[in-house]
């Protein structure tokens, strides 16, 4: 099974994950959800975006 292409977010896209990832850091199944659906995305993709910002904030905030 071939990979996917890397997903390229859009600006609008990305100021609105940035912005739902200063209001939490975590979301539940429904803001995932509804998130994905307002963004034209996959639910995944939101999945995997915030846990990679999570990983990225982590080792900007140590400790």
């Amino acid at each position: 099974k071939p990979r996917r292409a890397r997903t390229a977010f859009t600006y609008e896209q990305l100021v609105a994950l940035e912005n739902k990832f200063k209001q939490t850091r975590y979301l539940s199944v429904c803001e995932r959800l509804n998130l994905a659906l307002s963004l034209n995305l996959t639910e995944t993709q939101v999945k995997i975006w915030f846990q990679n910002r999570r990983t990225k904030w982590k080792k900007q905030n140590p400790g």
